[in-house]
């Protein structure tokens, strides 16, 4: 029978979130075909309120009453609850996370309002709300602030309802980065992010004693976030959407006064000196590669102090506005890629930049580093120089391409931080810094000022010994060697072949010992993630990479790869639960199917965002057999679903079977000597490439004989 199209019907409810047959197979932890067998077969399923006829969506309200009266549904969690609010307002999703940020600094800022505003029905709370958010809103950020002041309808009351709920869970600060993190994540293509640990980095250049500080293209308010102890922070964004959220944010992360503009910094500057006050400290990611910034209309722009930028330099725009908003000795952090260091039409603005003493620092990052992650980006430090103050006779320049790991996202923040705060610091003292090859130099800025004023780092500093010296590469030759043999001896024995009578396509489980009279045995029966999470037998956990301390977070690059925890930790209030050794992660996006098993050395780390955290009961469950059948092929194909630009893998329809702790353990055995024999080689091909790099690089030196 074809499955049922029973015509549109409106919502009962006008604001109610609507959810497609995907998400009310992730909300009850089934397949997306259960659903459709749901909608086949029971004619009090809910009808469609949207989508199309192949794609319908339906109404969340009337899609959880109907899973909990089967029995399907013992309660949607408050999280997927709140979600699906967002994703299903009628305005977008923005305008959901402004209306639940506005009521979450409410309960932060006003608690009394906000309990007397709630002590009512939805229809007096809506009343009595709407002047309590516009009096929170303007003390916070001031009479002119980018925030729709329109008051939410009844009908949004259930949703602000349930963000308070979370609040009372995550505090008000964690409800609304979950709430961000998750639109953010639904929406890569969208938004140009600046990643944590980059944000750190250039806070800390900033200097430890910020009082104020402006990001003239704050996007989400990440680099506005990263600084310590400023209070006062003002953010302008050319998009009104990014510019409310940035300023919610950072009026949930702390007591702050926060200035926020909705208009284009370049064009349309909302704080313009020296009407307003100038600060310590800009950091800002401006866009790349504009040529249409204005460079008309603002031909005669007093911040064009250092020259007027030619239309393909839109960057060295942004740097001359950051340097009109600072004070005298104030410091300004931009990210530049890398062409602003050497485009000839750009070299008059560099020197003049170098001769007055306002450029002061070079640092190449690592590519992978931030988007756009394919090309090692550059860190510009900037300061205004006081009128009769000395130039400094030298530029600090620092690459720290070798210090990064491979992969989008995935510089190795740590190692850069600590190289970069070190020669920062050292040169700041005194004007200088030793030299280390390879690493950092201070340049001489006369041997900066020929025809190309060519400021990339790499051309001017001296090349360290080829692989750390040959003593090195020795040492990496026995260690190639070692491990090769290890690999060897680990290599898996030959497989017996299945038994022939079985069928392959019965599903995931392992075939059955056959019995000699009756003939093989069926394969065990399958159970899923999500059934042995209602069961209890599996705590199921959704990474963040965020919370209290100073933890290290583990990505979903650490365990493709299988290397330690080298992501930061998102600084909030919450307190993470932490990685303990049995525990099983699980990257959801990618398309590859991998499951790491957490041991001592990756234990007491934070789940990072994109990974899921199995906790197995061990009475129940062996880690080692978990994760050896959710690696399987088939087992990923089944439980993934494929949006334009990436697969994501829905963990709760990941299958395994069902058999006894004694028979888990045997598989158990077998799937982790096969961790440890991948182990082994992967350490293997990394010992290899630095050997051959070494080799070429030493040679080429002649640092090592031919010979």
């Amino acid at each position: 029978m074809p499955e049922q199209t029973p015509p549109t019907e409106a919502p009962a409810t006008p604001t109610a979130p609507e959810v497609t047959a995907a998400e009310i197979a992730r909300l009850a932890g089934v397949g997306r075909a259960a659903v459709s067998n749901w909608r086949r077969r029971h004619a009090d399923f809910p009808r469609p309120v949207g989508g199309t006829e192949t794609s319908p969506s339906f109404a969340l309200p009337d899609v959880t009453d109907w899973l909990r009266a089967q029995g399907k549904l013992a309660e949607v969690p408050l999280r997927e609850r709140v979600r699906q609010y967002v994703a299903g307002h009628p305005g977008g999703s923005v305008a959901a996370l402004v209306k639940a940020g506005s009521a979450l600094l409410l309960v932060r800022d006003r608690p009394r309002e906000w309990l007397e505003a709630t002590a009512v029905s939805d229809e007096r709370m809506a009343v009595l709300l709407a002047p309590a958010l516009d009096r929170v809103l303007a003390l916070r950020f001031g009479p002119a602030h980018p925030l729709a002041a329109a008051a939410p309808p009844a009908t949004a009351m259930p949703f602000l309802r349930a963000t308070a709920e979370l609040a009372a869970e995550l505090g008000t600060r964690g409800a609304f980065e979950f709430l961000l993190g998750r639109h953010l994540e639904a929406n890569p293509r969208q938004y140009t992010l600046t990643p944590d640990g980059l944000a750190t980095l250039m806070a800390a250049l900033a200097g430890p004693s910020v009082q104020s500080v402006l990001d003239p293209a704050c996007g989400t308010g990440t680099l506005l976030r990263a600084v310590p102890g400023a209070a006062v922070r003002y953010a302008q964004d050319s998009s009104p959407e990014l510019a409310s959220l940035a300023a919610l944010r950072l009026a949930l992360h702390a007591d702050a006064q926060v200035r926020a503009a909705a208009a284009d910094s370049l064009r349309a500057d909302a704080f313009p000196p020296p009407g307003a006050e100038r600060v310590d400290a800009v950091l800002c990611h401006p866009p790349f590669n504009e040529r249409n910034w204005g460079h008309e209309e603002l031909a005669y722009d007093p911040r064009w102090e250092y020259g007027l930028p030619a239309r393909a330099e839109s960057e060295l725009a942004w740097v001359q506005h950051a340097l009109a908003h600072l004070r005298e000795g104030g410091t300004a952090v931009l990210l530049m890629p890398p062409a602003a260091a050497t485009r000839r039409s750009g070299r008059r603005i560099r020197a003049d930049l170098l001769r007055r003493g306002a450029l002061r620092a070079v640092v190449a990052l690592p590519a992978g580093a931030a988007p756009p992650y394919g090309i090692p980006l550059h860190l510009w430090v900037l300061r205004r120089p006081a009128p009769q103050a000395a130039p400094p006779s030298g530029l600090l320049l620092v690459d720290t391409a070798a210090l990064g790991a491979e992969g989008p996202g995935r510089a190795g923040w740590s190692a850069v931080h600590g190289a970069v705060e070190e020669a920062w610091t050292t040169y700041e003292r005194g004007g200088a810094a030793p030299e280390v090859p390879g690493v950092r130099r201070v340049v001489p800025v006369v041997d900066l000022l020929d025809d190309d004023v060519d400021l990339t780092p790499a051309r001017h500093l001296p090349p360290p010994a080829a692989g750390g010296g040959v003593a090195e590469l020795a040492a990496v030759r026995d260690r190639l060697d070692a491990t090769l043999t290890r690999a060897a001896r680990l290599t898996p024995p030959a497989p017996a072949p299945a038994d022939d009578s079985v069928d392959p396509a019965a599903g995931p489980g392992p075939a059955a010992p056959a019995d000699p009279v009756a003939g093989p045995r069926a394969r065990p029966a399958p159970t899923t993630v999500g059934e042995l999470v209602r069961a209890g037998a599996l705590l199921l956990h959704a990474g963040t990479g965020s919370g209290a301390g100073r933890a290290p977070v583990l990505t979903e690059y650490d365990v493709s790869t299988g290397t330690g925890p080298s992501g930061t930790l998102a600084a909030t209030s919450d307190e993470p639960l932490l990685t303990e050794p049995g525990d099983v992660v699980v990257p959801v996006t990618g398309g590859a199917g991998t499951a790491r098993v957490i041991d001592g050395a990756t234990a007491g780390a934070v789940p990072g965002r994109g990974l899921q955290l199995l906790r197995a009961d061990p009475a129940a469950l062996d880690p080692w057999f978990l994760a050896g059948f959710l690696r399987a092929t088939a087992n990923n194909r089944r439980a993934s679903s494929h949006a334009s630009t990436t697969a994501r893998l829905d963990v709760r329809r990941l299958e395994l079977p069902r058999l006894p702790l004694a028979e888990q353990e045997v598989y158990g055995a077998r799937f982790r000597a096969l961790a440890e024999f991948e182990d082994s080689l992967r350490l293997a091909a990394r010992l290899g490439e630095q050997l051959v790099q070494g080799l070429y690089d030493g040679l080429s030196d002649g640092t090592v004989r031919p010979d």
